[in-house]
C-alpha cells in the first residue's frame, strides 16, 4: 500500500510541474525522448565502425568539407556517422511527434522544414567529428569517437528543439 501512495504522490509532483511549469517540462521530456534517438545514434555509430563499415576505415574519405583520414575512421568514419544521424533523426521525429508534442498537423506540411533542420545540424555533425577525433585521439584514444558524437547530440538540441518548438511540431489550429 505505501509503494502506491507514494508512486501517487510522485506522479501529483510531476503532474503539479508539468502544470506550473509547461515549457520546462516540455524541454525536459524532450531532452528524456531524445535518448531514444541517441540510443539510437550509438547502436548505428558502433555497429558501422565496429562491424558494417569497418573495412572502408582505412580508406580516407575526403570531400568538399568532410576530412576523414584513416585516425578519423576514413570513409567508414564518415559512412558510420551519417548513417546513425539519419536512423537517429527517422526515430527522433516519430517520437517527438507522438511524445513530446503531440503534433497532429499534416507530416507533409513540416516535412520540408524537418528535413532542412536535420541536414543543418547533420552537415554540421558529420562535419566536426574528424576535428574533435583529430584533437582527443591522442589523450583518449577509441573513446574520442564517441566523445565526438556528444559533441554532434548537444548541437543537436541547439539546432532542433527550437525548431520543433516554434515551426514543425504543431497542433493543427496552430499552423
Amino acid at each position: 500500500m505505501k509503494q502506491s501512495q507514494s508512486g501517487n504522490k510522485l506522479v501529483q509532483i510531476i503532474k503539479h510541474f508539468k502544470y506550473e511549469h509547461p515549457d520546462v517540462y516540455e524541454f525536459i521530456l524532450f531532452n528524456i525522448m531524445s535518448n531514444v534517438a541517441t540510443i539510437t545514434n550509438f547502436l548505428v555509430l558502433w555497429i558501422g565502425t565496429g562491424i558494417v563499415f569497418s573495412g572502408l576505415s582505412t580508406i580516407p574519405f575526403n570531400w568538399f568539407i568532410f576530412n576523414y583520414g584513416t585516425e578519423q575512421g576514413g570513409l567508414g568514419g564518415f559512412l558510420s556517422f551519417l548513417v546513425a544521424y539519419i536512423c537517429a533523426q527517422i526515430v527522433n521525429f516519430i517520437v517527438q511527434r507522438k511524445v513530446v508534442f503531440s503534433a497532429t498537423v499534416d507530416v507533409k506540411k513540416v516535412l520540408p522544414w524537418y528535413i532542412a533542420t536535420v541536414t543543418v545540424a547533420g552537415l554540421i555533425s558529420v562535419w566536426l567529428p574528424p576535428y574533435i577525433i583529430a584533437r582527443l585521439s591522442p589523450y583518449i584514444g577509441n573513446f574520442a569517437p564517441t566523445v565526438a558524437n556528444i559533441v554532434n547530440i548537444v548541437i543537436q538540441v541547439l539546432i532542433n528543439y527550437p525548431m520543433m518548438k516554434f515551426k514543425i511540431m504543431k497542433k493543427e489550429n496552430e499552423s
